[in-house]
């Protein structure tokens, strides 16, 4: 049987150095030829032992074994050298050098002291013929498409001699038609004989893609299956410990009163390029607007117009009567706006500080929280228990660094934060990114209990599923413009919106004209 196996990893365990245990005696073997999907909540164990398989940590204890040999993967290189490869959620690419260039990184060809561009180019065009991986060789990757930039990463991988690749979440940022394309490439790896470790929180693509699937609860693993006999709740049950509620419970959005009222946003950036080309729509009380549209596509920039993390060339932008347009982030936050960043350890939490230090960070000056010139240190600590319990954040106290806890508790005790502090507005962008099945159950329930209580939502999510599910009405942005606007989500299909992300359709400007209700 042993013989089938491209990798056994036998009895791994990982304990750190502050006493953590990561990993405790999982056993993980994966055969030639099989997709296999890796899944657990945040915390489970799952990035851990990938990251010992690629060389980027050690086991405690246990072995390792490639093709048949006892291995130390003492470091990623190594690891290349075995013939494994890992495409990580965020790229590895540098924007500013071309598919090719990126293609050869650590490899160059040469001609004299300089790379021979040519001939990069050249390898660049034999293997994505080889591995039916179609890339632009000559394009800044800074320039091409998210589902691209993904190829780019496999391409190197496999141009590096994997055999064995470890793909990170490799569908998160992917319209529905990037990820068919997508998938039709990995079955023609499979096919090939590679063998490829699917991670994913996406269980209809678990579903879709896989032919086995290990599943890992704190640490452990909770068991090998063939995909074909496990359902999507079975699955659900097994990385969290109990039932799931996978689809979204709302009632329908009675919205009224206009809270977030933009007009004419425009934007451009440092590259010269138009992020914002004249963007307007409403965000009324007790209904949630959602933002679709591939990454890069003026997301980002909106956001931070509207959170005064950057300044429109013009527009306005308004809540309740009052402009919010670069006023500083302290007065967007009085005006009654709450931001769930995109990036949570970039720009949600201070990863040193406790947990209780960062679900006050917002309110450290008020009232409530202070004696005179000293902090009332029994209401912090009573508010940060409270907001700790309520969002099911799972730590040992909330004095512990905040930076310690899994994707998905770091989430919570972001949206703790932001949720609590009786906002009329709720940014919310990517809230559920590479967060487990649990915690984005939470998260979810939470944004409807709060928009249907009266709060404005602005929802911004490449999870198609989520902004499909969750919004009551939707907008879809391409290219720094609204593609199209939808006041109903309910008869909406993936292939419809991924033409409209992918600026194969466009609505009439009559249409689009319907997201603002003057």
């Amino acid at each position: 049987m042993a013989e089938e196996y491209v990798v056994q990893m036998k009895n791994i365990n990982k304990v750190y150095s502050n006493g953590v245990a990561a990993n405790q005696g999982v056993d993980f073997n994966l055969k030639r030829g099989e997709i296999h999907a890796l899944m657990g909540e945040n915390g489970a164990g799952k990035s851990t032992l990938m990251k010992m398989l690629f060389g980027m940590e050690q086991p405690t204890s246990g072995e390792i074994i490639i093709n048949g040999e006892s291995t130390v993967l003492s470091s990623p290189s190594v690891a290349i050298s075995k013939g494994i490869g890992m495409v990580h959620q965020h790229f590895m690419l540098v924007p500013s050098l071309s598919v090719a260039e990126n293609m050869v990184l650590g490899m160059a060809p040469r001609k004299g002291i300089f790379i021979d561009k040519a001939k990069a180019i050249e390898i660049t065009k034999e293997n994505a013929e080889k591995y039916n991986l179609h890339v632009e060789p000559e394009m800044r990757v800074a320039d091409i498409p998210v589902g691209m930039k993904q190829k780019v990463e496999i391409l190197k991988a496999l141009v590096r001699g994997a055999k064995i690749l470890i793909l990170d979440e490799p569908t998160a940022v992917l319209t529905a038609q990037e990820t068919e394309e997508l998938f039709k490439e990995l079955k023609g790896l499979k096919e090939e004989g590679y063998t490829i470790v699917f991670i994913s929180h996406k269980l209809n693509e678990i579903k879709e893609i896989t032919d086995r699937l290990t599943i890992m609860r704190n640490g452990r693993s909770m068991g090998v299956y063939e995909t074909k006999d496990v359902s999507k709740e079975d699955i659900s049950r097994l990385m969290v410990g109990r039932d799931v509620v996978l689809n979204v419970q709302k009632d329908k959005a009675k919205p009224t009163d206009t809270v977030l009222k933009v007009r004419n946003l425009e934007y451009v950036n440092e590259w010269n390029k138009k992020m914002l080309n004249g963007i307007s729509f409403d965000v009324r009380k007790g209904e949630i607007l959602g933002i679709a549209g591939v990454e890069g596509n003026g997301q980002k920039e909106l956001i931070d117009m509207l959170f005064s993390l950057d300044t429109p060339d013009s527009g306005t932008a308004e809540v309740n009567g009052k402009s919010i347009i670069s006023i500083g982030q302290k007065k967007v936050r009085d005006a009654g706006v709450s931001l769930v960043p995109e990036d949570r350890m970039l720009y949600g939490i201070a990863g040193t500080a406790s947990i209780e230090e960062n679900v006050i960070s917002d309110r450290a000056g008020s009232k409530e929280l202070n004696s005179g010139p000293l902090f009332n240190m029994k209401a912090i600590h009573e508010l940060s228990d409270k907001l700790i319990k309520e969002y099911t954040v799972l730590c040992k106290s909330s004095a512990q660094q905040v930076g310690m806890l899994s994707g998905g508790n770091i989430q919570k005790v972001v949206v703790a934060r932001e949720f609590s502090n009786d906002p009329v507005l709720i940014l919310a962008d990517q809230p559920t990114r590479g967060i487990d099945v649990g915690a984005t159950e939470f998260i979810r329930k939470k944004l409807v209990e709060l928009s249907r209580s009266g709060i404005a939502v602005l929802l911004v999510s490449a999870d198609l599923a989520e902004v499909m599910e969750l919004s009551d009405s939707l907008i879809v942005m391409h290219d720094g413009k609204i593609a199209a606007y939808f006041e109903d989500t309910t008869t909406l299909t993936d292939e419809e919106m991924g033409e409209y992300m992918l600026g194969l359709k466009e609505q009439t400007p009559e249409e689009i004209r319907r997201v603002c209700h003057d």
